[in-house]
């Protein structure tokens, strides 16, 4: 069972109280108030307009007051009761940005993009603001995701042009997909290559089936890093790019991924998702361009499974301080070279 959603939204974590707002979904190019007036067609065009300046829309999450803002087919647009607050980009962990994409390390814990609980604090708001303050113009474009608890390189477009052509090619273009994961239990292979149909149920849960004509191919490759009683650090490579994938697969055989509540109920040594996206190697369609954005291994992967050079050296300190401190407690002698300093008679 997903403990997590037992959890009720936080209404002053997120950007709006869900309660009070109205999205609208876009399918075609057109302008923000051209679409407010449409949708909102009941609605005087002087309180459309006022809701712009007010702060009272956003797009995907991000507050925009820009009447001739563009707007792109999958664009969500948030009409609110309330003001929404604007957000200020600290410690925004950038790999790697140029003029058509921008990759971030997104910490575990954060959303790639809104969700039904959460408006407000997700990746894309924190890229979107980011780049918004260099130009108010400028914004971003979704082209994958990673879930809430996975950490790791999550990349945006900067331009429509490149996200769809990085969306319509996702499975030709991206050569590495590299995770790391931590199970529990010792795998019974050093690697292996896993190859499983999964489908999805009612409750948006993904499974292992044996109905090849109703699930997709899911292809894992593992690789053991390192066992350290009760858990194995594993180095992960995608074949493919199925919802959960890494989680179902790896849970179906037992090995659960730390702190996975949605899919079994492991333990969770490190207080968070044992998953970590290290590596995406990709080529732009529009360009040639090619892009290998790499992430290091989260401290606490690194804490459960290698003891550091540091934590080594301790003990040899603590001996060394120890044999120091009872050297200096040894009684001296009175005379250490005899009462005549040593001379002979």
């Amino acid at each position: 069972m997903n403990k997590n959603a037992k959890r009720p939204p936080n209404r002053q974590k997120g950007l709006v109280d869900p309660r009070k707002i109205k999205e609208y979904k876009v399918y075609v190019e057109t302008t923000l108030l051209e679409f407010l007036y449409f949708k909102m067609a009941d609605t005087p065009k002087k309180t459309v307009k006022s809701l712009l300046s007010h702060h009272q829309v956003s797009v995907g999450g991000v507050p925009v007051s820009q009447f001739d803002y563009k707007l792109y087919p999958e664009d969500v647009v948030i009409v609110s009761r309330n003001k929404i607050a604007k957000h200020e980009t600290r410690d925004l962990p950038i790999i790697y940005e140029d003029e058509d994409i921008i990759a971030i390390d997104k910490p575990s814990g954060l959303l790639s993009i809104a969700s039904d609980r959460e408006k407000g604090r997700t990746a894309y708001r924190l890229v979107a603001d980011y780049v918004a303050a260099k130009n108010k113009r400028d914004r971003i474009f979704v082209v994958h995701r990673l879930d809430e608890d996975t950490s790791g390189v999550l990349i945006f477009a900067k331009n429509y042009e490149t996200r769809e052509a990085l969306q319509n090619h996702w499975q030709e273009v991206v050569s590495i997909r590299a995770y790391y994961a931590i199970v529990e239990g010792k795998m019974e292979k050093d690697n292996e290559v896993l190859k499983d149909y999964l489908d999805e149920n009612d409750l948006h849960l993904v499974y292992v089936t044996k109905n090849k004509a109703k699930g997709k191919l899911s292809i894992t490759e593992y690789k053991v890093i390192k066992y350290k009683d009760p858990y194995s650090l594993l180095d992960i490579h995608l074949s493919s790019g199925r919802k959960n994938q890494i989680r179902v697969q790896l849970g179906h055989r037992g090995h659960h991924i730390i702190g996975d509540d949605k899919y079994g109920e492991p333990s969770n040594p490190i207080k968070r998702l044992g998953l970590h996206a290290y590596e995406l190697k990709f080529t732009n369609p529009l360009n040639g361009k090619e892009y290998d954005l790499k992430s290091p291994m989260p401290t606490s992967f690194k804490g459960l499974f290698f003891e550091s050079k540091k934590a080594k050296e301790e003990p040899k300190k603590r001996r060394a301080t120890k044999e120091k401190i009872e050297t200096e407690k040894k009684p001296r002698k009175k005379y250490p070279f005899g009462k005549n300093g040593g001379k002979h008679r």
